[in-house]
């Protein structure tokens, strides 16, 4: 009995904890909603996805090395069974014994010049007496010989240089010979010559030659010697006499018993459907999971948003079927990240890496398991960096300084593996780097197709010069400086919720551009107290002109290319709010007119950036109509008393802001508005003296 009571408290804290743990997870906003055909064309490109993750399983051999045997074989007849994997590793031992090198022209070509500058910078010391910067440093008696040749003497002592040169250089220069080998091999090639010619020559062959090679690697003459010793050697071959035990079931098939199995046609490589289904739903299930991720975590979706995911994602499963073992894990994971996470955040840009990195096929051998945890881990931190860049040439570092991170971990772990080598890891981070950089270049290409918002085309579209908001300060300017007013509000809001700022930011300054079809009829824009609505006297045409600087809004913002996102902010700023001076009017003529009338039409917020700035215009013009002498306490009361009617009209109900974060807002308006009504302090004019005479 004294247990049962001492686990209730237990039970009922993990029943708490457990219901704090869904209130963090449940969403702050619903989803967008999705039309039928466009959640059709998702899931088409999520099967495509999963056909092409599982399409490696339709010809899956049912046998594999290192797989328990599920039946007992013996050997049915004698046969000579070629050991593919002794044959491999004989051809790896044979690799370095047997690189076959020859002359690189181009090598040699770039060698000659080099000596022919060489010998004309010589030959200037013949034409001038002015003292000159010597290409080798000359001994006394060699300058004394140069001084005593003319023309044609010099010209044929040139000339046995160079065939000297061709003559070493048709025989290879090896890399990193010695110095005095050199100069031995030059004096040989210079026998015909004086001595202080054949000591000058020599020394101009070795100075242009030391350090130097005109050797390349031949992969095609290095296999056919490999082929050739492997012929003389022999092939390897595994003896089997008939009756002999292949492999016992349940034991583990090591390459040898495979390469038999196979040799005696008992490796089945037909389609096994079984197989291949299981695997296409599991990868359908992990895309499918990628977007109900991305949905989760930035409700605002668009299908053609989630689609650029899937079609990366489809990308990299094509190229990896297609270039197999050549694929590089650092090459397909990294740029898809870092642009998912710029253009739409960086837990978007995490879920697609989980899903790339769980379709990424198997089985892992050690070094490729290694270099895929690299690339993922090297992806993560380029999506958390993504969330963090406010311009172009921060991305650009960016796009540097990846490549050379990942090539710098990736040589200090995989180094004494034998592979891959520095010139694998180099030319990776030189496509890293390229892709990433045509990324920077596609980039506003990409943004504007798919919708995408990121720091970069935020901090541009609130650029005050943009042609759509020049237009409002120069057209409206009421309007533009109580939209000003209202930016400020709205961005230390969603500073103290933990908003996106520069969304609500730009956000802001695009909310009433609507306001341009008819400036005159808003109060802001209208000057010397005349009014346009009493001469109008029809409430119910006012109520129109006020929602058509919502419908105008958004045309403008069609004209303008504006991104979804912030066109948000002009219908739902203003949500369904009711226009009570108006209304109150009609009622004053008949009381039976229905409120719907004089409603903005909608949606309501739908987002809490977009909720943050209907708030911030609701307490804009009453913060600055406060008196003088109002306090702290009191702003605070007239702002809540505003967010409290909103919180009641259900304005905020598909906002995801609570009542926890509507005080956070409220001490942010506040502090707003403390700075907005600072004094300063009277500075006394000096009265202008009379002129006199």
């Amino acid at each position: 009995m004294g247990w049962r009571l001492s686990t209730i408290p237990i039970l009922r804290r993990l029943r708490r904890l457990w219901r704090q743990w869904l209130r963090a997870e449940r969403p702050r906003q619903p989803a967008a909603w999705w039309r039928l055909r466009d959640a059709a064309a998702v899931l088409v490109v999520c099967a495509l996805v999963a056909l092409l993750s599982s399409w490696r399983w339709l010809a899956e051999p049912n046998l594999r090395p290192g797989m328990l045997a599920p039946f007992t074989v013996r050997a049915p007849e004698a046969a000579e069974v070629v050991d593919s994997t002794a044959l491999e590793e004989r051809r790896q031992q044979m690799l370095p014994r047997t690189t076959v090198q020859v002359v690189d022209q181009q090598a040699s070509e770039r060698l000659r010049r080099s000596l022919d500058q060489q010998i004309k910078a010589i030959e200037q010391l013949l034409v001038t007496d002015q003292p000159r910067v010597e290409p080798v440093t000359l001994t006394e008696g060699q300058r004394r010989w140069l001084r005593g040749l003319d023309s044609l003497q010099f010209t044929a002592w040139a000339r046995e240089v160079r065939q000297a040169q061709l003559r070493m250089l048709s025989q290879g220069l090896a890399p990193g010979l010695s110095e005095g080998q050199l100069v031995e091999a030059a004096t040989m090639q210079l026998e015909n010559l004086s001595d202080q010619g054949r000591s000058l020559g020599a020394r101009l062959l070795v100075q242009t030659l030391q350090g130097h090679t005109n050797l390349r690697s031949d992969p095609a003459l290095s296999q056919r010697r490999i082929e050739a010793l492997i012929s003389q050697q022999g092939i390897p071959t595994i003896a089997v006499e008939q009756g002999d035990l292949v492999v016992h079931q349940g034991e583990p098939i090591n390459p040898q018993a495979f390469d038999v199995l196979d040799h005696f046609g008992l490796v089945n490589r037909r389609p096994r459907p079984l197989a291949w289904l299981g695997h296409f739903l599991e990868s359908l299930a992990v895309a499918g999971t990628m977007v109900l991720l991305l949905r989760r975590w930035r409700s605002s979706l668009e299908p053609r948003q989630a689609m650029l995911a899937l079609g990366t994602l489809l990308a990299v499963q094509g190229l990896h079927l297609w270039l197999n073992q050549l694929a590089s894990p650092m090459v397909l994971l990294v740029p898809p990240t870092l642009l998912l996470a710029q253009g739409l955040g960086t837990a978007c840009g995490l879920a697609w890496l989980a899903a790339a990195t769980l379709l990424w096929p198997i089985p892992l051998s050690g070094l490729l398991g290694l270099r895929l945890l690299l690339a993922a881990g090297t992806a993560a931190v380029a999506a958390v960096l993504a969330g963090r860049q406010r311009t172009r040439a921060e991305l650009l570092q960016l796009a540097v300084l990846l490549p050379a991170g990942a090539v710098l971990l990736q040589w200090l772990l995989l180094q004494g593996r034998g592979e891959p080598g520095q010139f694998d890891l180099l030319s990776e981070a030189l496509l890293l780097g390229g892709l990433l950089m045509a990324g920077l270049l596609l980039a506003p290409l990409v943004e504007t197709f798919f919708g995408l918002m990121t720091r970069t085309r935020l901090l541009e579209l609130a650029d005050l010069e943009r042609p759509l908001l020049r237009r409002l300060s120069c057209e409206a300017p009421g309007t533009f400086e109580h939209t000003l007013m209202i930016a400020g509000l709205a961005e230390e809001g969603a500073r103290s919720i933990g908003a996106d700022v520069d969304l609500v930011r730009t956000g802001s300054l695009y909310h009433d551009v609507g306001k341009l079809h008819g400036p005159q009829w808003f109060i802001e824009n209208q000057e010397e107290g005349v009014n346009p609505h009493d001469s109008l006297d029809d409430p119910f045409a006012s109520a129109a002109i006020l929602q058509a600087h919502v419908d105008e809004g958004l045309k403008l913002a069609r004209r303008y290319r504006l991104p979804r996102p912030l066109a948000d902010f002009i219908p739902e700023h203003q949500g369904t709010l009711k226009m009570g001076y108006f209304f109150h009017q009609a009622r004053e003529r008949d009381p039976s007119v229905p409120e719907q009338l004089f409603r903005y039409r909608g949606p309501r917020p739908r987002s809490r950036e977009t909720a943050i700035l209907m708030l911030a215009d609701g307490c804009e013009a009453a913060l600055r109509s406060l008196p003088p002498g109002t306090n702290e306490a009191e702003a605070r009361e007239m702002v809540r008393r505003i967010l409290e009617a909103r919180l009641r009209d259900g304005q905020l109900d598909n906002s995801g802001i609570g009542r926890a974060e509507l005080e956070l807002l409220i001490r942010a308006f506040v502090r707003v508005w403390k700075r907005m009504r600072h004094r300063r302090i009277p500075y006394p004019i000096p009265r202008r003296k009379a002129f006199s005479a």
